[in-house]
Order: structure tokens, then C-alpha cells, then sequence
């Protein structure tokens, strides 16, 4: 299978992440593309929500207090409750005359006055009328921290995931070994069900995975593949660190995978410590 699979001429699919052809802006509008970091653990996830402060009704809220439009966000990762990021994409369309270099340098300066810390917004530039931040997405990186300590550090509660007791880091990188290539994840996810009472499929195209020892005390498994499903990094964390803890063998990796039953993977890993890292999209020609 290669990154992309025809199946429409309006269609691609990405390891069962739809690429859909979207509709472009409507006349006199421009589509803009924000790379976006936050700090996500005072959020109840980046999706807006009635009633509810999130990453993107956060985003959505102060776009209109600034430019006085209220946008259509699109994002690459519908990021948890308690998960960060540092490369978010989102999208949405803005009038041309708001949509100058200049103007939207305002838009940016302007957000991150109103946002940060919490929320940032690292750049902001248009983009083709056909992007979409999350259907024309073909690979996403995650990075989620270990801190591997006899005591808490409380400078980083909120970006790591405290173990108290050591960890085989050769053990959980042979262990990373089975995750590359395309898998059925269904032991790692929670499956939704479709509208029509279908299960969505859990198939998933794994680019990399690895483990990558800081000087810090820090233990930071790095993963990337062309889509993830819901809860699936967290849960590949909680099961690589208890075969680090010798609660498993890395040998059984492979059979957890093939099982497709939750139940036979580890326990999901704590949002603290995950980051969505980098968003990937095919080159402009």
C-alpha cells in the first residue's frame, strides 16, 4: 500500500484517515493555516464544545474578537483533555483584505497577546484553497516524556509522566520493533462506531517509533505514522513501559497486536506526558 490509495477522484485515503477533496473559499475569501503550540492540561481538549473550555473554542473565540469573524477550524489532531502540542495545524478562511502579510502578523501578534501562554500561535500564513489541516494531513508525529525519577519534579508535572522505578530501555525499543508498518491497532484504540453502527477500521500505517534517552532523567518515546486512532499513543506508551517495569516481554508485542482485544495490551499511559510534535503534508508544487 502506498501513502496514498485512489478510490474517488474526489478521495484518498491514508491508512483509513480519509483525504477528502474539501471546498475551497468562497469568493472574496482566502484560506489560512496556523501552526499552533499549547499547554493543554487546563483544556478539555482542543474540539470546540458548548460550555466547555477547549484549545479550539478557545482559538475560534478570540479569531472573532480580532478580525470579527467567526471561522470553520479545521485541526490535524483532535488532541485530548491534558495533551499539549507544538506543531497543531489548523485551517479556516478569512476576507482577503484580512488576509495580507501584514494583517495577518497582526492576527498572529494579536492571538498570542490574548492566548499565551497557554496558547500560542507560531505562525500564520494563507495556504492553497484546497487545504485542509486534518484531510490533507499524511503523516502526524507524537512525542510522549517518561521521567524516570525516585521523586516528582514539580517544574514538569504537567509534561511528564512521573515512573518511580528504573525501566529496560533495551527491552522497550526491541518492543518498538513490531509497531512499524501497517497493523491493525484495535488492542491500542478505542473503536468508534460509524453512524450506521459499523466499527471504524483500526488499521494504521506506523512510519516510526523509538525511544530516545535524554540527559535528564527523561525517557521520550517518539512515533510517527499517517494517522493514529483515538487514545492508540497513549496506550502503546502504558504497554511499552510495563514491559520496561519486566511485567512483559518484548517478544509479546507481536501478539498483542495480532489479538486486536484491548484487553491484552497495558494499561493507557496518563495524558501529561503526550505532545503532538509535527504535522506532515505533501509538497506544493
Amino acid at each position: 500500500m502506498t501513502l496514498f490509495d485512489s478510490a474517488t477522484p474526489e478521495t484518498l485515503t491514508v491508512a483509513d484517515e480519509t483525504v477528502r477533496s474539501v471546498p475551497g473559499p468562497v469568493p472574496g475569501h482566502r484560506r489560512v493555516r496556523l501552526v499552533v503550540a499549547y499547554d493543554g492540561s487546563e483544556f478539555r481538549g482542543f474540539a470546540a464544545q458548548p460550555d466547555v473550555v477547549t484549545v479550539g473554542g478557545t482559538l475560534i473565540d478570540n479569531i472573532a474578537t480580532v478580525t470579527g469573524v467567526t471561522v470553520d477550524l479545521s485541526c490535524a489532531g483532535r488532541t485530548d483533555a491534558g495533551v499539549h502540542a507544538w506543531g497543531q495545524v489548523v485551517s479556516f478562511d478569512l476576507p482577503d483584505a484580512l488576509t495580507t502579510p501584514e494583517s495577518l502578523e497582526r492576527l498572529r501578534t494579536s492571538l498570542n497577546r490574548l492566548c499565551a501562554p497557554w496558547v500560542v500561535v507560531r505562525t500564520a500564513e494563507t495556504t492553497r484553497d484546497d487545504f485542509d489541516a486534518r484531510f490533507s494531513a499524511v503523516w502526524r508525529s507524537y512525542r510522549y516524556t517518561v521521567l524516570v525519577s525516585e521523586v516528582p519534579d514539580p517544574f514538569r508535572v504537567r509534561t511528564v509522566w512521573h515512573v518511580p522505578t528504573s525501566l529496560d530501555l533495551r527491552a522497550m525499543t526491541l518492543a518498538c520493533d513490531p509497531l512499524i508498518g501497517e497493523h491493525d491497532f484495535t488492542s491500542f484504540c478505542r473503536a468508534p462506531q460509524r453512524p450506521d453502527g459499523s466499527v471504524a477500521s483500526m488499521v494504521r500505517r506506523v512510519h516510526d517509533a523509538r525511544w530516545v534517552e535524554g540527559d535528564d532523567g527523561t525517557l521520550q518515546f517518539r512515533v510517527r505514522a499517517s494517522a493514529f486512532c483515538h487514545q492508540m499513543v497513549r496506550s502503546l506508551v502504558g504497554t511499552l513501559v510495563e514491559v520496561g517495569r519486566g511485567k512483559r516481554r518484548a517478544g509479546e508485542m507481536m501478539g498483542i497486536i495480532g489479538a486486536r482485544d484491548r484487553h491484552a495490551a497495558g494499561q493507557i499511559a496518563p495524558p501529561t506526558g503526550l505532545c503532538l510534535w509535527e504535522v506532515g503534508y505533501p509538497p506544493v508544487d
